[in-house]
């Protein structure tokens, strides 16, 4: 028999197993029942970050396209025993064809794919709007970009959708300070926070924290002067033991994810990598002709290479993080 337990966005699925001891009859039977934990399905991010930051290690947020992507990260994940998060912007979510249909693939894929490792379904770079239709959509985690707000009315934005996440057993993470670059039409400068901004947001209660430390979405530049780890150290200063995200993380140099973990980092996004892989695998096939020959133009042909060519990034990315093995 399975039954569904549904508790804080964490719903897993369970296979009760009843013995009996052989004996017929009413009163001299006896049953044992067993509870065996089939299957993962959505929780927050909240335990799994809290975890990372004691642990020394940054779990992975690698945002999904489409059912190939969402099933590479998940696959990798199950594979190397890593909880993960799945990012979806609110272009993505348009692209996909809505909020719904996202949690609805993500739900049913942890199923028919016996997922059993911590996964969390995170809107990133949120408008306020878009939040509280991912919050009715079914997410576990959310993200509020308040960052292109007066601090003020951040503030007051933030404080409300605290209350309701609290409400639906749901993690929030915001952000101050702009990232760099464009992402899904979200444009920052890339600012370095201020870390007294960063401690008033803190303490309304949030439950991680993205800080601008010259981070920027997308390729970085030539010229790219690297991340501020003088701001690093001041915001974890200010904040205290919030687990704090770093966005951005294609192209940042291993020993700079490195020395910020050990600053507090316990969360990195991981974006245009995973594009450009697929992309490249994508192209090779092609120019290659390999689409000319017998049916290599089926799409679950066609579109293998990128795939494979995702689980491999998303692969390297964790064990660099240190997650590998922290599902267990």
């Amino acid at each position: 028999m399975l039954i569904w337990l549904n508790g804080q966005h964490r719903l897993s699925l369970f296979r009760i197993i009843m013995e009996t001891d052989g004996r017929s009859g009413g009163t001299g039977c006896s049953v044992k029942i067993t509870i065996q934990m089939e299957a993962y399905m959505l929780v927050t991010a909240k335990e799994m970050l809290e975890k990372a930051r004691d642990g020394k290690y940054a779990v992975g947020h690698f945002n999904i396209n489409n059912l190939e992507w969402t099933k590479a990260i998940l696959q990798t994940a199950e594979e190397l025993r890593s909880p993960v998060i799945l990012g979806v912007s609110e272009g993505a979510g348009k692209y996909m064809t809505g909020f719904k249909t996202v949690v609805g693939m993500v739900n049913g894929m942890l199923e028919e794919m016996k997922i059993t490792v911590p996964v969390a379904l995170h809107l990133d770079h949120g408008t306020y709007e878009g939040c509280l239709k991912c919050i009715d959509a079914g997410f576990s985690s959310i993200m509020f970009d308040g960052s292109h707000y007066p601090i003020e009315e951040n503030v007051e934005k933030t404080k409300e959708l605290i209350r309701i996440c609290r409400e639906k057993g749901m993690s929030l993470e915001a952000e101050v300070g702009a990232i760099g670059g464009e992402e899904d039409g979200v444009i920052g400068m890339g600012e370095c926070a201020d870390p007294n901004e960063c401690k008033m947001i803190a303490d309304l209660g949030v439950d991680m924290l993205a800080a601008g430390i010259g981070n920027i979405h997308g390729k970085y530049p030539a010229n790219w002067k690297g991340l501020s780890f003088e701001t690093l150290a001041a915001v974890k200063e200010a904040v205290g033991d919030m687990p704090l995200v770093l966005h951005g993380g294609t192209g940042i140099p291993e020993d700079m994810i490195k020395k910020a973990i050990s600053l507090g980092v316990a969360k990195i996004n991981v974006n245009t990598e995973c594009q450009l892989a697929f992309a490249a695998a994508t192209r090779k096939y092609i120019e290659a002709g390999k689409d000319l020959e017998g049916k290599g133009f089926d799409p679950r042909k066609l579109l293998a290479p990128g795939f494979d060519a995702i689980k491999e990034t998303v692969k390297t990315k964790m064990e660099l993080f240190g997650s590998v093995g922290k599902a267990d």
